[in-house]
């Protein structure tokens, strides 16, 4: 693969490896082993594989390597490891890792699976976690210490889409020799370059855009050859968090069009957040492509521009309010994924984001009007028109 294909050609050839069919399209090798012609062979691999070389499907695969080699050289990372799910790659990237007394900072504005593992598995193990508003960089300096291990959190916050200076934090942590750990969902490898500026680890849930039609789960743990081989993938291949190779191949050709979807999604959450803005319905219409959004100099520094393919709406009736819109609506499908060709309402206070206490829903801005919308392919106008006319049922 050449390096300089630009990241359209990327997702459609990087990685490719043909068998001896010269296939077009990708295979998928459905299997959970591998034959080896001697006994010699078997005991060689199973010193050292090579790039072609596989042993057993929990420790790899060639269907999941094509796409650990595509999302690599789409991010600009030397090495990946595909898991079986967002949180798989979460859990394995941090737990890998750390250990008892270590020391970890983290934003405090994360999806509530990922407050478990820091919150409840990390601390159980011994583990010290100290919590920060992620877009205060004071906060952050305070937190780190010379013992700090890491420091972890999502560049673009969900759901109430705050965004976090991935270059600023990762020169305070490196000051502290800490490994920075990124969550770059709602950001997409498409729109960031989060290694680039600074990140020694990203991690993506590949059931969001990277499938982008609601058929798979996936995850992916991204960073140095050495991080990737020497740490992630001895704990993942004996923990059994290893992604399916139909998995894979879904994601591989998600991969082929997820910088033609995410774009397209981008411009009509532009075009949703303008026409929305300010209407009587709402209190907060949040996109951090709006040039009212806190952070949109650093969007366009970090994310070229694109706010990406989420806003929130926070209805000033609250709860009742929010049920009564997403009840109206007649194209978005209520259900509590992102990312997909479908656009989906999300109400987080009942649903992903429940089993946060009240105060800290409400110091993270997470109020019972709020309704994460992720903006899907459908005609932008079409779902203008919808969501007026949810808005006016929901003020009714």
């Amino acid at each position: 693969m050449s390096e300089t294909w630009n990241k359209r050609t990327k997702l459609v050839h990087g990685g490719t490896r043909r068998s001896q069919y010269n296939e077009v399209s990708e295979a998928i090798y459905l299997t959970q082993g591998f034959v080896y012609d001697t006994a010699e062979q078997a005991e060689a691999r199973f010193i050292e594989t090579g790039p072609d070389e596989f042993i057993y499907a929990r420790y790899g695969n060639p269907t999941v390597a094509m796409f650990e080699e595509r999302i690599a050289a789409l991010e600009g990372a030397e090495d990946a490891f595909a898991t079986a799910s967002g949180m798989a790659a979460v859990n394995g990237a941090l737990t890998s890792m750390l250990k008892a007394g270590d020391h970890v900072v983290s934003a405090k504005a994360l999806f509530g699976s990922c407050l478990y593992i820091l919150e409840t598995i990390l601390t159980r193990f011994g583990v010290e976690v100290t919590f920060v508003d992620g877009t205060d960089l004071e906060q952050w300096r305070a937190a780190l210490r010379p013992d700090t291990k890491a420091v972890f959190f999502k560049s673009m916050s969900n759901p109430t889409l705050e965004v976090i200076d991935i270059a600023a934090v990762a020169e305070l942590a490196h000051e502290v020799g800490a490994t920075v750990v990124v969550d770059n969902v709602f950001s997409t490898p498409v729109f960031s370059n989060a290694i680039a500026q600074g990140a020694d680890v990203v991690i993506y849930s590949a059931t969001k855009h990277i499938d982008g039609q609601g058929r798979v789960l996936g995850g992916v743990i991204l960073g140095t050859r050495e991080f990737i081989r020497g740490t992630v993938e001895p704990y993942m291949k004996h923990t059994g968090g290893s992604l399916s190779p139909f998995n894979a191949w879904t994601l591989l050709k998600g991969l082929e069009t997820i910088s033609l979807r995410v774009n397209a999604q981008a411009d009509t959450a532009l075009e949703l957040a303008q026409a929305l803005s300010g209407h009587s319905a709402l209190s907060r219409l949040m996109y951090p492509g709006l040039e009212t959004h806190a952070q949109y100099a650093l969007v366009q520094r970090q994310l070229g521009g694109k706010g990406g393919t989420v806003l929130s709406l926070d209805l000033k009736g609250g709860k009742k309010a929010a049920f009564r819109f997403l009840n109206a609506l007649t194209i978005p499908v209520i259900s509590n994924n992102l990312g997909d060709a479908k656009s989906i309402a999300t109400h987080p206070a009942t649903t992903t984001h429940q089993r946060l206490s009240d105060e800290l829903k409400a110091e993270l801005g997470i109020t019972p009007g709020l309704v994460r919308f992720s903006v899907g392919l459908e005609d932008a106008a079409d779902l203008i028109a919808d969501l007026t006319q949810a808005l006016a049922v929901a003020e009714a």
